[in-house]
């Protein structure tokens, strides 16, 4: 669960890659699927191809700045890997982009159905987290509405995202558990939450049963 703050390349460009390292080996899993047809996939392949050809980086260069190894970059590009949530977050931190902007498909129109069986939907590596975009993804917002849905004792830890983002969601079915710089919060159905989400934060289900949560994600402008 952007549209971020601008920060110079020579900003980033001075990032430790220690921390970018370690955060590699955890945030870097992704189903290898082979040449694949997969819609959502083959989308966020051509739009990370020409996203990092704007901005004149090489493979290489973008693995740095985000912590995604260059060979999974390639698959990602390819359509032949599914990234995670946690790798999908990396790389549109990386260019300065919101989550939205790797997975935009077709021009805006007036009247939009969403439908279930379309929607583009990420889950984590070990599949107990996953989100869906409720909101067209054709071009880049400032704010974001996803589905959440936790599988029983289900962990999610989301990295910071970018300076001045917000998160407000509801429990529509279950709890949740939020810890927030340090902090526990247990929110049950029909409970809402609203906090700064530039820090790390983590998401727990508690309890028994699937857990299904609303976000909104507004970002600065």
């Amino acid at each position: 669960m952007m549209v971020s703050s601008s920060r110079s390349t020579q900003e980033k460009a001075k990032r430790p890659t220690a921390a970018k390292k370690a955060a590699a080996s955890v945030g870097n899993k992704a189903k290898d699927l082979g040449p694949s047809t997969d819609e959502p996939s083959q989308v966020l392949g051509a739009n990370l191809r020409r996203l990092r050809s704007e901005r004149s980086l090489s493979l290489e260069a973008l693995a740095q700045r985000s912590g995604v190894s260059r060979a999974m970059l390639g698959q990602i590009e390819l359509g032949r890997s599914a990234p995670t949530i946690n790798v999908v977050w990396k790389i549109t931190q990386a260019l300065d982009l919101p989550f939205s902007a790797l997975i935009a498909e077709t021009p805006t129109q007036d009247v939009r159905v969403l439908s279930k069986e379309k929607a583009k939907r990420l889950t984590s590596a070990d599949g107990a987290f996953s989100s869906r975009a409720l909101f067209p993804t054709d071009a880049a917002r400032t704010v974001e509405f996803y589905e959440i849905r936790i599988a029983p004792g289900g962990v999610e830890h989301a990295e910071a995202h970018a300076s001045g983002t917000n998160e407000n969601l509801v429990v529509a079915r279950g709890e949740v558990e939020l810890e927030i710089c340090g902090a526990k919060h247990l929110l049950g159905t029909g409970d809402a939450i609203l906090f700064r989400a530039d820090s790390p934060h983590v998401y727990r289900n508690p309890g028994k049963a699937e857990s299904v949560l609303y976000l909104v994600m507004t970002y600065a402008t």
